[in-house]
């Protein structure tokens, strides 16, 4: 809903302009004064200022000034006596967006009105573009040619033009948000707000002001009337990143604004419809947690219309070296290293780690080596030194008698597999399978255990 201030020294001004907007389903506020105005303009997330030129105390001009200083781009239609067109010239010289001489008609106030939201918004949305630009969006980010991801290109695809809910999962650094922004920017919401909330990232009385605003003493620091992401994202798309940690209580009020478009404001009673489309993502496993009830069914369901599982990087290697080449060109570009390479010893070292953090731990780990790289090629020693420990690794290397060990006709995947998994269980066993204590021992994460624990059919011990 857009939000419009009213200034005005005739009360019966006041009333009539507020109402006729009212009708035309805007939010409303109304000074008596420019110097109330003010306030407002501080105050309250404002779309657009319509005042009196001819006031006491502060005129129309000096109001603007002040308008101009709290908030450059927000639009201002000044309304003038005929008499005063020398005064409206120098207004919309000081930025004023346009005038309107008495007596004017209705129907010219409303149009101007509508131009003017809509010139504020293609001015919040191209600032909010101007930063996605910073990011990557649309398919141009998510590099891979693995039959799974294919298969999320394809999903894609087929979800983003409709208006269905759409549920992400897979683990952290996956780009569960790129995914949400290729939804979104395929989609006929495209021009319209992509807006991102971190539910994990907020306690949960902050958590519900950051998604449905709240209006002013609503709450101690709520110095001044706030939109809601819900709001901000009218007509758009709006990402619920980590899902699964939004508070159960929390919870009920995201269904009701999703099935009915409609909410209020934190300490407020006005209720405000919204157009928008949910996208979002968790790294749990939702189900279970409806069956531990800590997150609602119902919410769960409304939610997970198309669902998206993203693999982890270690489930799509054969990705590793396309995305690889697409870190080190985006980093070289980044550093202004048009020549920085990379050799086949650390391409073939990032192939063969595990990358518990996924995409995003690879992309981390490329520009620190991009950073760190002598004459601008990236080496092993550069993609992986604190954790080589090369010079140990290679004497104890040195100490094994193959021939002693290892069959000459052994294939080295069964090879590979025996070891692994023969350590894994001694690492367990001598830690009374206390998970987080095995994997310290083996050098390697929790996650990663887990995971290998899985790979081999290891049954956890109660």
């Amino acid at each position: 809903m857009h939000s419009i201030l009213v200034v005005d020294d005739e009360p019966n001004y006041l009333i009539i302009l507020s109402e006729l907007l009212r009708d035309e389903g805007f939010e409303v506020f109304t000074a008596p004064s420019g110097r109330e105005g003010v306030g407002y303009v501080m105050e309250v997330d404002l779309d657009l200022v319509i005042t009196d030129m001819q006031m006491p105390q502060m005129d129309g001009l000096q109001f603007l000034a002040k308008i101009k200083e709290t908030n450059p781009h927000l639009p201002v239609i000044m309304i003038t006596a005929f008499a005063e067109v020398d005064k409206a010239v120098a207004a919309m010289q000081a930025g004023a967006y346009n005038y309107l001489s008495k007596p004017f008609s209705n129907e010219e106030l409303l149009v101007n009105v509508n131009k003017a939201v809509e010139h504020y918004s293609l001015i919040q949305e191209n600032s909010r573009l101007r930063k996605e630009m910073l990011t990557r969006t649309g398919f141009a980010g998510m590099v891979g040619k693995n039959k799974s991801m294919l298969q999320v290109y394809e999903l894609i695809e087929k979800v983003a033009p409709t208006p269905s809910s759409v549920l992400i999962s897979g683990e952290s650094g996956t780009g569960k948000e790129l995914v949400a922004k290729a939804i979104h920017y395929n989609s006929p919401r495209a021009k319209k707000p992509f807006i991102t909330v971190n539910c994990a990232a907020l306690a949960e009385n902050l958590l519900e002001s950051e998604l449905f605003g709240h209006e002013k003493g609503a709450f101690t620091g709520a110095v001044a009337m706030r939109k809601g992401r819900f709001e901000m994202a009218d007509e758009g798309t709006l990402f619920l990143d980590e899902i699964g940690e939004i508070p159960l209580a929390l919870q009920a009020k995201l269904l009701r604004a999703i099935q009915e478009k409609s909410f209020e404001r934190v300490g407020g009673n006005k209720t405000l419809k919204v157009d928008v489309r949910i996208v979002s993502a968790t790294n749990k496993e939702l189900k279970d947690e409806v069956h531990k009830g800590t997150f609602r069914e119902d919410l769960y369901y409304r939610l997970n219309v198309i669902h998206v599982a993203l693999p982890a990087l270690r489930e799509r290697q054969d990705d590793i070296p396309l995305l690889v080449e697409y870190f080190v060109k985006s980093v070289a570009d980044r550093l202004g290293k048009t020549d920085l390479t990379i050799n086949h010893e650390a391409m073939r070292l990032l192939v063969s780690l595990p990358w518990d953090g996924n995409v995003r731990e690879l992309e981390n780990s490329i520009e620190r080596a991009a950073i760190l790289c002598n004459e601008n090629t990236i080496t092993d020693n550069d993609v992986h030194p604190e954790s080589l420990g090369t010079d140990k690794k290679q004497q104890w290397g040195n100490e094994i008698d193959l021939a002693q060990l290892i069959p000459v006709d052994a294939n080295l995947n069964d090879v590979l597999y025996a070891i692994e998994d023969k350590m894994l269980h001694r690492a367990l066993d001598e830690n009374g399978y206390v998970q987080a204590r095995a994997a310290e021992q083996l050098g390697i994460t929790k996650s990663l255990l887990q995971y290998k624990m899985k790979k081999y059919g290891i049954k956890k011990k109660k």
